[in-house]
């Protein structure tokens, strides 16, 4: 599978622009490529894709704009691009009780030796792939909650995962043993993976040329942006709005609040100054289960 370069990545300006339509996609495929075995761990399976998305939230959330710090991000992350024939995943264990987290850790001491990917070709025969664990992030006598693995298969492997019954993920450690049969959705999700041909979800060429009537961003702070509506020449039309989208009116701090009503205010005056006698109206759009917005309009 090719490694992501600069190309591949969107600068946060377009980003920002094809967000919204692009999260919903990249959410779904993770879905399919998540599996539970048993009831605290869970292997995320890794591609382009779900590694393209992790650096443009990174750069999105840490506001990285120089193509080296990007290239430092594409670094480090595309060392968990699969290879030929080879699956890449990341295993977290899921221990939600604050106070149980070190016991459970410590229960699973030796996981790495215990995790693999079983394959049964055309004449019945299971064979088992053993997980290869980052040594990086092993320890004699402590493991943490999340690992990066990979499964390296033959060609022959490969083609029984495919084509076989039903791959299954089994962790058989003393402690913990559980086994887990692929969907048919994940098997053919992985089986682009082993083929060559991840999916494309973003295409970067087209994302990155703005059209005539794309939003604009305007400004922003840590918490609160921006962004310009209508068209360069056209009558104002600005929203502000917090940068997380997650951020309801029922659970935004009032400081947050606050923040958005004086960037308005400013870019209210603004707009006012520039637009001479032309009416403007300020507007709170707020949902309990929604982002506040305050949009700006300038009318003639």
């Amino acid at each position: 599978m090719d490694r992501l370069g600069l190309d591949d990545i969107l600068d946060l300006d377009a980003y920002e622009r094809i967000r919204d339509g692009y999260r919903p996609r990249i959410i779904a495929h993770k879905k399919a490529r998540r599996v539970a075995v048993g009831p605290q761990v869970s292997l995320v399976f890794e591609d382009r894709e779900t590694l393209r998305y992790q650096i443009q939230e990174m750069t999105r959330v840490e506001r990285i704009r120089q193509p080296a710090k990007v290239q430092a991000e594409l670094d480090v992350y595309n060392e968990l691009m699969p290879g030929e024939n080879e699956l890449s995943a990341t295993l977290f264990i899921e221990i939600p009780e604050l106070d149980q987290i070190q016991p459970a850790l410590d229960r699973l001491v030796g996981i790495d030796e215990h995790v693999g990917l079983v394959v049964t070709g055309t004449d019945s025969t299971p064979e088992r792939i053993g997980a290869r664990f980052d040594d990086r992030q092993m320890e004699e006598d402590r493991i943490s909650a999340v690992h990066y693995i990979r499964f390296a298969l033959t060609a022959t492997q490969a083609r029984s995962f495919r084509e076989g019954a039903p791959p299954k993920l089994r962790i058989d450690h003393p402690r913990y043993r559980h086994e887990t049969e692929l969907t048919t959705t994940t098997r053919e999700s992985l089986a682009a993976d082993l083929a060559g041909r991840p999916p494309v979800l973003l295409d970067t060429s087209a994302a990155a040329r703005p059209g005539p009537n794309a939003p604009q961003p305007l400004l922003e702070t840590e918490r609160v942006r921006a962004v310009r509506l209508s068209p360069e020449g056209a009558s104002a039309r600005i929203v502000v709005e917090p940068r997380d989208p997650t951020v309801s009116f029922a659970n935004a701090a009032p400081e947050l609040l606050g923040e958005l009503l004086h960037l308005a205010q400013r870019l209210a005056t603004e707009v006012a100054e520039r637009a001479g006698d032309a009416r403007l109206s300020v507007d709170w759009h707020a949902k309990d289960d929604g982002p506040p917005r305050i949009e700006i309009t300038e009318r003639s």
